[in-house]
């Protein structure tokens, strides 16, 4: 199969591993959506065992034959309005099928030693306007992912750097994000 050069596909470094793989292709999903949208689940299914039991929604995919070492995501229905993360999360029971699942989100991150400028006594609501207008925050998606063996993968993208080769990957990024999404598979 040859990519045209002005793909997103084209545009990004060859994965090490099928985690690695997806995590980019769903940032890479989210990117063409732009910001400021609300949190999005997605199961990562084996694609050679998707295509060999689900024939036609691997066709619906556009996934071709030859494609079976890899991870096919899959966007699940939206998270409910209204309901914090970690509440969602603890809802979550994967069927066998599911070999992992992934998150994207979006943030403000601060520079690290920000949080010791903090005032004392401060409760979320009140956090999360000081976060909002700190003159230093970033506004950031994270696509968080793992597989039901332990592995995890996560893609940072910053929205002052929106561009597939400023993507920043690494297993250890987010790892309360990634310790979230494991708890669904528990």
């Amino acid at each position: 199969m040859s990519e045209h050069p002005d793909t997103p596909d084209a545009a990004l470094p060859p994965a090490a591993t099928p985690l690695t793989r997806a995590v980019l292709e769903i940032d890479g999903y989210a990117a063409t959506m732009g910001w400021d949208l609300p949190a999005r689940l997605f199961a990562l299914v084996d694609t050679g065992r998707l295509l060999s039991s689900e024939p036609a929604l691997a066709e619906q995919l556009g996934l071709e034959g030859g494609e079976t070492g890899g991870l096919t995501p899959v966007e699940q229905d939206e998270l409910p309005d209204g309901m914090a993360l970690d509440d969602f999360l603890g809802t979550i029971a994967w069927p066998d099928v599911v070999s992992g699942c992934a998150l994207v989100v979006e943030r403000l991150m601060l520079p690290p030693g920000a949080e010791a400028k903090l005032p004392e006594g401060t409760d979320q609501r009140q956090l999360a306007a000081w976060v909002a207008e700190h003159p230093e925050r970033q506004e950031v998606r994270i696509t968080a992912a793992v597989l039901r063996d332990g592995s995890r993968e996560t893609a940072l993208r910053l929205r002052a750097k929106d561009s597939e080769r400023e993507v920043l990957t690494g297993a250890e990024l987010v790892p309360g994000l990634s310790e979230a999404l494991l708890a669904t598979f528990a």
